[in-house]
């Protein structure tokens, strides 16, 4: 899918930049251990998913992440992600934070692009939800991690778009 304004591709680009960079969280186990929410979280996802433009035709991605846990306690974790469509290419890298009462936190970059934002939300069990802010959009995100597959629904509003995602994830 190509779009004629050179402001819709790059804020859809950017929030799904932003969005995956989350799909860090959902690996967090149904009960935080003791040692940190991120724990044994290291190493490598891949997979695929649909995203859906308001208007447009939806579209396959693809993706691949490497996470790796900061520090002892596993409370706090970098990510680095690409992700390609016909459409669509981002490299993406964030900090992340979780705290005793699994409020996260952090910031991210999309380094192509030269833009970043903020990241707050709440883990509970399997389950996440993350909210993302950037000057120019903003977007939610509900994750579930079940064994090693993680899904992601993503329902974003920004640059006069409305941007809606699934994508499902499995680490080798």
């Amino acid at each position: 899918m190509r779009h004629s304004s050179s402001s819709s591709p790059r804020m859809t680009t950017l929030v799904f930049a932003t969005l995956f960079a989350l799909w860090g969280f959902a690996g967090m186990p149904p009960a935080f251990a003791k040692s940190g929410p991120f724990d044994g979280f290291d190493g490598r996802w891949s997979g695929t998913g649909t995203i859906r433009p308001q208007g447009g035709t939806p579209e396959r991605i693809r993706c691949e992440a490497q996470y790796r846990p900061r520090g002892s306690s596993s409370h706090q974790v970098d990510l680095n992600l690409r992700c390609n469509s016909d459409s669509y290419k981002f490299d993406l890298s964030g900090n992340f934070t979780a705290d005793d009462n699994a409020q996260v936190t952090g910031r991210w970059s999309e380094r192509t692009r030269n833009i970043g934002g903020t990241v707050i939300g709440n883990a509970r069990g399997d389950r996440l939800q993350i909210h993302i802010e950037s000057s120019a959009f903003a977007a939610t995100l509900y994750m579930v991690t079940r064994n090693r597959r993680q899904t992601v629904n993503i329902d974003s509003h920004g640059g006069g778009q409305v941007v809606k995602g699934s994508i499902s994830l499995r680490r080798r």
